[in-house]
């Protein structure tokens, strides 16, 4: 099969989800007793979730050919270095709602379903938006644009660990139990009184209610609605890179499912990668450019159009640019 056009393969989208099901059990199995990886164990499971995407990416090179699987690698690479910005913020929101540790992969398990779903959401979407035309494209790109100001001028997504309007809806409509004793999100109201004693909680000091959530359950609400929002940002940019939905969201499905494991490895280097956002903000700029450049030919029939494989080398460039100057100019 020659061009990139593979539609919805049925083929395609049993291999998928078929390996995103049996990946996620035997992750989940290897998890259940939760507690806190060790960086090797974050490591070695976040290499397992990238030797299954190159396992899917080498399926799509025998199935269609070199250029589909070109477009899948750069989509999840796109996704990736996109993710890094959200994994940060997420470590922020846990420390302002004081999450231990040991409860973090917990969270992260149920942030990851929902993106599941709200990134097929987005997907679709997209892709619809995408085919009204050129001037839509310039749309998208400035779109993408206006995310890398806001990340330059540190207006991103800071703050987002504070209560959004999704918690406060949370917190007026159930009760509260206000503190975390351990990993459930729902307490009955005797589990509740027998906890809240040993902090000095009477009957009267907790409101009326047969459950009462935790305030981990009120992160797991802010891991979600902020993962929202970043897939404002993110959904936009991996389109860009491939119009193809199932090669899309197959791309930010295999980067979406190894975050859990990424995010202990970036707790563990984060003081050290300090110039990573820079290399993903000029990466936001090369999508951004690239859309405009594509939708002048459609609008004028003047522009260009940037080849899949020159798109990979500078997502790969700008990504390991970014670990070199942390490495080599770190923070003093």
């Amino acid at each position: 099969m020659t061009g990139t056009h593979i539609g919805l393969d049925p083929a395609t989208i049993t291999i998928f989800v078929a390996t995103v099901a049996i990946s996620m059990v035997v992750d989940f199995y290897a998890h259940r007793k939760g507690g806190v990886p060790t960086l090797r164990s974050a490591v070695a499971w976040t290499l397992f979730w990238v030797a299954v995407a190159a396992c899917f990416a080498c399926y799509l090179r025998l199935r269609f050919n070199a250029e589909v699987a070109e477009l899948f690698v750069a989509g999840y690479l796109f996704e990736q270095s996109l993710s890094v910005d959200n994994l940060f913020v997420m470590m922020a929101i846990f420390a302002w709602f004081h999450v231990p540790p040991e409860h973090c992969h917990k969270v992260l398990y149920l942030g990851v379903l929902g993106a599941v779903v709200m990134r097929l959401i987005f997907v679709v979407i997209g892709a619809s938006l995408f085919a009204m035309g050129p001037w839509m494209q310039v749309l998208f790109a400035l779109f993408i644009a206006g995310s890398a100001v806001a990340m330059i001028r540190g207006k991103g997504h800071e703050g987002q660990q504070r209560e959004n309007l999704a918690v406060r809806l949370v917190r007026r409509a159930l009760p509260l139990y206000p503190h975390i004793d351990g990993p459930e999100m729902l307490l009955s109201r005797e589990e509740a009184l027998a906890r809240g004693a040993a902090h000095g909680l009477a009957d009267g000091d907790l409101r009326r209610g047969a459950r009462l959530i935790t305030p981990l359950f009120l992160c797991a609400v802010t891991i979600e609605t902020t993962d929202v929002l970043f897939a404002f940002d993110s959904v936009p940019a991996v389109i860009a890179v491939s119009r193809e939905p199932l090669v899309i969201y197959s791309a930010m499905m295999f980067a979406v499912l190894g975050l859990r494991s990424m995010y202990f490895v970036l707790d563990a280097l984060r003081r050290y990668l300090i110039h990573l956002e820079k290399a993903v903000i000029a990466l936001l700029f090369f999508i951004a450019i690239k859309l405009l450049g594509e939708a002048a030919h459609g609008i004028i029939g003047q522009g260009f159009s940037i080849p899949t494989h020159v798109s990979l080398w500078v997502i790969a460039l700008l990504l390991g640019a970014g670990v070199a100057a942390s490495a080599i100019f770190p923070r003093k």
